[in-house]
């Protein structure tokens, strides 16, 4: 018996359903995105008032549109005017409207407060829909690749030998230009246009090694405090009789290392190591604060290549929708130092804060031994002139401790893999800190609308 296909005429006309919501299942994401987005506060964007010139796409509708393309992996302009014409959600969020590439373009880069806002009214629509846990949040970094190449970077000493040559060429060059003159002959060259563009050439490198003296400058006038805080510890237990542990700290140096590196594309992006560190990337330090239920409530962008500062200022990041109950901080040993738990735990006049950091402060093995999976009695208490680093690992060797930190690895490590792997955030499309950081935020919105509606399903069918 022959085998029965479905008939196949594409020379007949086809003919779209009268209303596209017949093409959109009921319970797609793209109803959820449109409903949260409706209500965001309007006053945040950028908007001409005036109403002269073409007329405007809603800004709920360029939002939204722009949050559903991130959910579903297109984050280029180009590729989410495509989305307007070739996906029937698409078509059915813009309502058969094709906003282009550079209206799309535009609106992202002009409106961070409003994306700042739309952060703010996701986590208010999770806390009303009792989405979000609390109590305990979790802090990391993930390395993003910006949008520049690294080959497109000097670093500070490369840079002064490039100096140093592009003057013997210009030399060359002057000296080439007089011979000619003399002998009223042209040996081939522009000379004009050859000084023009080592002129130009030097400037950037120039430019560049400003740039990164800058840098130094200010890093060491960052860690200074944190250096004489060390000395000052040092001192006091010299005067008590006590030898101080460790070696002296060094001060900082102002004087800036001969790899430091200047991309030329992306000046304010730097070069990280990326994966396990085999390798490096042009980048920039994405952070992220997540509860128990894996939405992002605090986020923020560093330029610094490791996590040894950013857990102070990643932690001041928690949207104030949530703040006040924030009870526990968990993070690994990349973010622990002594004047880290201190900014967190206690305010600048030396009261607490009503946060408790349980940080690793040390790698440790993720293999358990059967020791491990045995009931472990409660650690002694540390003697009262332990160290801070063993005052902090006491702490989570505590039944508490332990329980709390279990919950890290179970909430922020899934949310970087799925922003990388589901959603394939890899790249930043903004170049400088400001857009990349604008960018960032509005990946973050994106993912925390997706992770509600999943959990909403979730909860519907439990």
């Amino acid at each position: 018996m022959a085998a029965r296909f479905v008939n196949l005429d594409r020379l007949t006309p086809m003919f779209l359903p009268c209303d596209l919501r017949d093409w959109v299942p009921a319970d797609h994401i793209v109803h959820f995105i449109l409903d949260a987005v409706e209500q965001i506060p309007t006053e945040h964007f950028g908007v001409n008032h005036r109403g002269t010139g073409s007329e405007q796409y809603p800004p709920t509708m360029m939002l939204a549109l722009l949050i559903y393309c991130y959910v579903t992996g297109r984050f280029g302009s180009r590729a989410i005017e495509a989305a307007t014409h070739s996906d029937v959600a698409v078509r059915y969020l813009c309502a058969n409207h094709h906003p282009d590439h550079a209206s799309i373009c535009a609106f992202r880069t002009a409106n961070k407060a409003a994306f700042d806002a739309a952060f703010v009214s996701v986590l208010e629509l999770a806390q009303h829909l009792k989405l979000t846990k609390l109590g305990s949040v979790s802090v990391d970094g993930s390395k993003i690749q910006a949008n520049a190449s690294k080959h497109a970077a000097v670093s500070y000493a490369r840079a002064g030998e490039m100096l140093a040559q592009l003057e013997l060429e210009v030399q060359e060059l002057m000296t080439r230009a007089q011979q000619a003159e003399a002998q009223e002959q042209k040996d081939g060259l522009d000379l004009p246009a050859e000084l023009a563009r080592r002129a130009d050439r030097k400037a950037a490198l120039q430019q560049a090694r400003q740039i990164i003296e800058a840098r130094a400058k200010e890093l060491a006038a960052a860690q200074q405090p944190a250096y004489e805080a060390k000395q000052v510890r040092r001192q006091e237990q010299r005067d008590a009789g006590k030898k101080p542990r460790g070696p002296e700290p060094t001060p900082p140096s102002a004087t800036p290392d001969p790899k430091a590196q200047y991309n030329f594309t992306d000046p304010e992006s730097r070069i990280m190591k990326a994966g396990s560190g085999q390798h490096f990337e042009q980048s920039y330090n994405a952070q992220a604060v997540v509860d128990q239920a894996m939405i992002i409530v605090g986020e923020r962008v560093s330029v610094a290549a490791n996590d040894k500062q950013e857990l102070a200022p990643t932690v001041a990041a928690i949207c104030p929708v949530v703040a006040p109950e924030v009870t526990a901080v968990l993070t690994d040993s990349g973010f622990y130092s002594e004047g880290a738990v201190q900014a967190v735990e206690q305010k600048a006049d030396g009261t607490p804060t009503g946060m408790t950091v349980f940080a690793a402060v040390e790698k440790t093995d993720h293999h358990k031994t059967i020791a491990d999976l045995l009931p472990q009695p409660e650690p002694a208490a540390p003697a009262p002139e332990a160290t801070a680093k063993e005052k902090m690992a006491h702490r989570l060797q505590t039944k508490i401790g332990k329980e709390l930190y279990k919950l890290r690895k179970q909430t922020v490590e899934p949310v970087f893999g799925i922003i990388k792997e589901v959603m394939g955030f890899r790249r930043f499309s903004l170049r400088g800190h400001a857009k990349v950081s604008l960018e960032w935020t509005l990946l973050c919105v994106s993912y925390n609308l997706k992770r509600l509606f999943t959990l909403k399903n979730l909860a519907l069918t439990a």
